[in-house]
């Protein structure tokens, strides 16, 4: 028979804790009584732990972790520091204000000079001009100017097209010559009539200016003139086939039947830009009489006659 204080047989082996301190050593005590498994004792200054524990406990926290009575800094203005605020930003309104008066004075200076400040707003896609007429032009003046402006936009398609026909023909056998001739026709007459005839009258009606109409009438005259000689195209003067005139439509319908429609085009935007700019012209100049801007020029080129006479 078994000793009083044998083990016991059933009792689990004991297991090893990776994780403790190795320098804890359990040491096993007197049997139970009860026939179970040895009680465990640890050394002094140790914390006991179960036979089966996997982690070491965790050490202690410090006693001053949270500090409870600690301070928070929050920056608050003082009223010092509000007062030199409001001090600068009064400083800037001031200077603000002072820059605003004197644009505004500069602005009334320009005004009084007679200089106006104009910007490029046309055309729409790429500014070169300055073109308002609803806006620039008094409301009496306004159908006259926006007709001038349909004979300078009908000069630019007459030439363009006048392009397009010399091409055909050069292409068919007439040569290079008339298409270079009627490529310097159209670099010179678009830039030249804006600057020659619808500027004057533009700014003419703008100001009501009696001088500017005088330039207008001179180039206009010249701008009526140049039209109906290339509906018609002679051969003088100009290359006769560098112009989309009736003369040399009728000479090329019957070689080129293609050529000679396109020159019977071009002979027709020649004749209705004619009949426009004898219209405009006509108007321009009963408004010149009517409203006695012949006598203001005739009184302004008698006193420049005096001048350059002294």
């Amino acid at each position: 028979m078994a000793g009083r204080y044998d083990p016991n047989p059933f009792a689990e082996e004991d297991e090893v804790n990776p994780f403790s301190d190795p320098t804890v050593r359990e040491k096993p005590s007197v049997q139970s009584k009860f026939g179970g498994g040895p009680f465990y004792t640890t050394t002094a200054g140790s914390v006991p732990s179960a036979p089966n524990s996997r982690l070491s406990p965790l050490p202690p926290e410090p006693a001053d972790f949270y500090d409870h009575n600690a301070t928070v800094d929050i920056p608050l203005d003082t009223s010092s520091d509000l007062k030199k605020k409001q001090k600068d930003l009064q400083a800037k309104e001031a200077e603000l204000r002072r820059r605003e008066q004197e644009v505004k004075r500069k602005e009334e200076a320009v005004a009084r000079a007679g200089i106006v400040l104009e910007e490029k707003n046309w055309p729409p896609f790429f500014p070169i001009i300055h073109h308002d007429i609803a806006n620039d032009i008094p409301i009496h003046l306004q159908r006259m100017q926006y007709v001038a402006f349909s004979t300078l936009l009908g000069l630019f398609g007459c030439l363009f097209w006048n392009i397009i026909a010399t091409t055909t023909a050069w292409i068919r056998g007439e040569g290079p010559k008339i298409w270079f001739l009627s490529l310097i026709y159209f670099i010179a007459g678009v830039p030249g009539a804006y600057a020659l005839w619808y500027s004057p009258l533009y700014r003419a009606c703008r100001s009501e200016s009696a001088i500017r109409f005088g330039w207008f009438f001179l180039f206009y005259l010249i701008h009526i003139v140049f039209c109906i000689f290339a509906a018609v195209a002679p051969p003088i003067v100009f290359k006769g086939k560098s112009l989309t005139g009736i003369l040399p439509a009728i000479d090329l319908i019957g070689k080129h039947a293609l050529v000679g429609i396109f020159y019977f085009v071009g002979f027709g935007l020649f004749c209705i830009e004619s009949v426009l700019s004898i219209w405009v012209i006509q108007h321009v100049y009963m408004y010149f009489r009517g409203s006695g801007k012949a006598a203001e020029m005739k009184r302004e080129a008698a006193r420049g006659a005096l001048r350059a006479t002294i």
